[in-house]
């Protein structure tokens, strides 16, 4: 009989069990937050299937538009017709269709009338005062319909219910048929600066111009689709648009001296350029950098000179689903060519003389870096131009945008005014993709437009520059001031878009952050890129609901993530793994009690700065890869004062920090007794305190200095929720162990990370930390503090 070996092990223990047993079925410590989504998500059928993609009888509605309109610069007047041909592609009947009156959110009359409460305590400025003194004031803003007619010119019955039109049909339109009616309408453009809104006009008063942003600008259909029917909801100004593909011509009749940027492609550039203004357009089609097709002397002229006479542009847009544009003899207009999958876009930028050396310098190559960095993460840009206008404002339409990004009155630029300007431009490039081309509802669902594009756009940001700022989104510890507030301040990321309290958040930085998180620590870059590719392959000029997505991801990637979905996006709980205490085993065979090696209770030598600026994960995988080419790297024309300055090219005082290898040894032959006897047993106790559960990541730091990272998967929590003992062999004593130690799982609370426990900075030291951080620059070289001679310079 073959002797049994037997392993006496005794316990060195730091730190106590966590008592707290919260669970969401009172009946079960698990089985709850690892169930399968099931009914939460609608019934596949045969227009969506059950692996998220459009089904065999999917369909959508078509809508294209004829528009002529005219712009009245001095009376701040729109006066439209537009001819509209309908086509049912639903499997229905149809008596009625239901068009979008955006403007009348300005009206007195016909507003959605969507009240919120109010504070005299958040009415902190001019223009929040003005804007409540007039809130009830009576005012012509809104559409006037003149007249509404079938293509026969015979009358047609229409009803306007606030910011919803339905027109009725004279005969019931069945599946596959058309209908062509045509609307007359005008309206008095608001001044977006005083009320608020996406459109509208900014005047400048100093040289007596105008910049108008046309949005919203025309009545067009709500989309009828096979998941709600007519998506009607009332336009409150809060959760944007729902809408059609279809094609577009429009023609806009302006002064003379204007120039304009809009949806799709200029038909006549030779008639409403100069000569040598259409000989610099066909020279930027070629041309390596961007090229100035109106010049800022020429913009400059113009604002002096005030032209009367008339011109009329005319652009086609074909299968999108809005069309946009802007108006001003203000403007410089650039262009140059940026090619995706070797076809040709045209990326262009539109700004005045108050914004001409960051746009100059920047624009037109952020929008070429966008759409190229989108298409790799997304499917290939499929328009043929790509447009960035700066209007004090972000928002944005198919092939243009609406941005921000203007200089001091010498011409110079803070960095968070250069890196603003950067992020509006690349968010608002990439509506493109989302939600123009992966066409989401965002009246209903605001996070699958904002949410996917501001993922995808911290991603984009990664690639311009290493050392791009991170902005509220991205890494796990980007989100944790939100995730830590009272839970009755949070909502779930399904919230409708109407409902959500803390909106910039909830529909923004914590739907991309879970995303990032789902990337970089759940699934990996290469099983998440393909499932994430294959949703927009899947639903490009579509219609998707969150049910596609979620399901997409699944299918395309073989990892059940009903979890995460449940957790980050159905629910409000936050990431709060705690290490709650560690036991040290050595294996005794003369069956005697171990003697307790007294160096695992040392303190850490260097306890890590909690307070401090941490690692960002995704940072450094894009720094280790080499297939990556930064754009503000490799393009020297984009390195000014502050690219130089991160990089040290300017003196300035900073913390360095090491960077840390991983070691592994060699596995160890476990068959004889002087070898077990030489591993190192731990056996550590953790607590899910948040409720959301997440992979925990543990670094151990050995007595050697060496330091490893493990990632053990989120399912370990899937039979027990709250609670989990694990036990850990190691080759070398472990000096102290730390739970996420590169802050990727947004965990709120750090000071239950540590063994042993870290002492936090206090609140002073944090403050002072950031003070004197590596971002501090001394005065002698700190470009504010410079004459505006020697900031251009740099």
């Amino acid at each position: 009989m073959k002797k049994q070996l037997l392993i006496l092990l005794s316990f060195c223990s730091a730190g106590t069990l966590l008592a707290q047993n919260i669970q969401n079925n009172p009946t079960s410590n698990h089985g709850n937050k690892f169930e399968a989504l099931g009914t939460i998500l609608p019934t596949p059928n045969e227009y969506r299937t059950a692996s998220g993609a459009p089904g065999p009888k999917y369909w959508q509605q078509r809508c294209d538009y004829d528009i002529t309109c005219s712009l009245d610069e001095d009376k701040q007047w729109l006066t439209g017709s537009e001819t509209i041909t309908y086509s049912n592609n639903s499997p229905n009947e149809l008596t009625y269709l239901w068009l979008q009156l955006d403007e009348n959110e300005h009206s007195s009359r016909n507003n959605a009338n969507y009240q919120d409460g109010s504070s005299m305590q958040r009415l902190v400025s001019d223009a929040m005062l003005e804007r409540a003194a007039r809130a009830h004031e009576p005012n012509d803003y809104g559409d006037s319909i003149t007249k509404i007619t079938d293509a026969l010119g015979k009358p047609l019955r229409h009803t306007i219910n606030k910011t919803m039109m339905r027109v009725e049909l004279p005969t019931v339109l069945k599946p596959g048929q058309k209908f062509v009616f045509k609307i007359d309408w005008n309206y008095h453009i608001s001044d977006r600066m005083k009320t608020g809104g996406r459109g509208g006009y900014e005047y400048f008063p100093e040289d007596g111009n105008y910049i108008f942003t046309m949005t919203q600008w025309y009545p067009r259909l709500c989309v009828y689709s096979d998941f709600q029917g007519w998506q009607n909801n009332q336009f409150t100004s809060r959760g944007e648009f729902a809408l059609t593909f279809g094609n577009f011509k429009v023609s806009m009749n302006v002064p003379a001296d204007h120039i304009i940027g809009a949806t799709g492609e200029c038909q006549n550039y030779q008639t409403v350029l100069s000569p040598t203004q259409f000989g610099r357009w066909q020279k930027a089609q070629t041309t390596k950098e961007p090229l100035e097709i109106v010049t800022l002397a020429e913009a400059k002229a113009s604002e002096a000179k005030k032209n009367k006479a008339r011109k009329t542009w005319v652009f086609k847009a074909d299968n999108v689903r809005d069309f946009a544009w802007g108006s001003a003899r203000k403007f410089v207009m650039d262009a140059m060519p940026a090619y995706v999958e070797g076809k040709k876009v045209m990326c262009m930028s539109y700004y005045g003389k108050e914004a001409y050396p960051l746009y100059r310098r920047f624009s037109t190559k952020a929008v070429a870096h966008t759409i190229k960095t989108y298409s790799h993460f997304t499917i290939p840009f499929p328009y043929p131009v790509a447009q960035s206008v700066e209007a004090a404002n972000g928002m944005e339409y198919p092939m243009i945008c609406f941005n921000y990004g203007r200089c001091e009155k010498d011409g110079t630029y803070s960095e968070a005014t250069k890196y603003g300007m950067l992020g509006v431009v690349i968010h608002e490039v990439g509506h493109n993709f989302f939600p123009m081309i992966i066409n989401s509802d965002e009246r209903q669902w605001t996070w699958m437009d904002e949410g996917l594009n501001s993922f995808v756009e911290y991603l984009t940001e990664e690639r311009w520059d290493n050392k791009f700022p991170v902005r509220g989104k991205g890494p796990g510890w980007a989100i944790v001031d939100y995730m830590k507030l009272p839970k009755d301040q949070l909502e779930p990321i399904m919230t409708n878009s109407e409902n959500i309290v803390n909106f910039g958040p909830n529909a923004y930085s914590k739907p991309a952050t879970a995303l990032n998180i789902l990337r970089e620590t759940v699934m990996g870059r290469e099983l998440f890129d393909y499932a994430f590719k294959e949703y927009a392959r899947r639903w490009a000029f579509k219609h998707p609901t969150p049910a596609d997505l979620f399901r997409t991801m699944n299918d395309a990637s073989a990892e059940n993530l009903d979890w995460f979905w449940r957790g980050w996006f159905y629910g409000i709980d936050p990431v709060d793994l705690s290490l709650d205490s560690v036991k040290h085993l050595v294996a005794d065979f003369d069956h005697a009690p171990a003697k307790i090696d007294s160096t695992v209770m040392k303190n850490i030598d260097k306890p890590f700065p909690t307070g401090k600026f941490p690692t960002d994960i995704s940072k450094e995988r894009n720094r280790m890869d080499t297939s990556i080419v930064f754009t503000a790297d490799a393009d020297t024309s984009l390195h000014d004062f502050y690219w130089k300055y991160t990089r040290g090219q300017i003196p300035y005082d900073t913390t360095k920090y090491a960077l840390h290898v991983t070691q592994y040894d060699e596995p160890m032959d476990e068959a004889t007794k002087q070898q077990v006897q030489s591993k190192q047993y731990y056996e550590l106790q953790f607590s899910n305190k948040g409720g959301l559960v997440m992979p925990i990541i543990i670094e151990w730091t050995y007595t050697d200095g060496t330091k490893e990272v493990e990632r053990i998967p989120a399912q370990v929590w899937r039979k027990n929720e709250n609670h989990l003992t694990k036990v850990f062999v190691k080759d070398k004593e472990v000096k102290s162990i730390r739970l996420d130690p590169n802050r990727e799982t947004a965990d709120i609370d750090e000071t239950n990370n540590s063994w042993p426990v870290v002492q936090t900075e206090s609140k002073f030291e944090v403050f002072k930390s950031k003070q004197l951080g590596p971002r501090a620059i001394p005065q002698a070289n700190n470009p504010m503090q410079l004459t505006g001679k020697d900031k251009k310079a740099f």
